[in-house]
């Protein structure tokens, strides 16, 4: 769901591509023939799916749905201080919206490589692409991502 989220940056859209993934996945099952790989597998599957949708024309570009920006923080727990968890808080939310920004190649490759902590030669694998296409679109979705993290900032 986090994948997805990041990717499409609409909660709706999200849980779409999440439900279709498994509905996919379900149907598709006896094609995957390494069960270590379904992680994987299912990943391939949410990304293609975001991407579709990014594709796609949709009413919700005229009536988008209040709040679809908020993503649940599964770590707010109480072992932390009010004032730390309101400021974790806004540097996540920040950080969400920055990411969301990105064009979509670059938060592609950010959202695998940091939030999903897959390697480079994961990443490669999972978008069909050269190390090196991954590494210069790290690289410059971080550049991106430090400039908007920077404008966000100043007062």
């Amino acid at each position: 769901m986090r994948i997805a989220f990041l990717l499409v940056r609409d909660r709706q859209a999200a849980e779409e591509a999440v439900q279709d993934t498994f509905i996919q996945a379900y149907r598709r099952i006896g094609q995957l023939q390494d069960a270590s790989k379904l992680k994987s597998w299912l990943i391939r599957i949410v990304i293609n799916r975001c991407r579709m949708k990014q594709r796609t024309w949709s009413w919700r570009n005229i009536f988008p749905g209040g709040g679809a920006e908020e993503l649940p923080d599964a770590e707010l727990t109480g072992s932390a201080g009010a004032d730390e968890l309101v400021m974790k808080y806004i540097d996540q939310h920040h950080l969400v919206q920055a990411v969301q920004q990105l064009d979509y190649m670059y938060r592609e490759c950010i959202v695998l490589y940091y939030f999903q902590e897959m390697s480079i030669q994961e990443i490669a694998d999972q978008l069909k692409s050269k190390e090196n296409t991954i590494k210069s679109r790290l690289a410059r979705g971080r550049s991106q991502l430090r400039r908007l993290l920077e404008e966000d900032k100043q007062p």
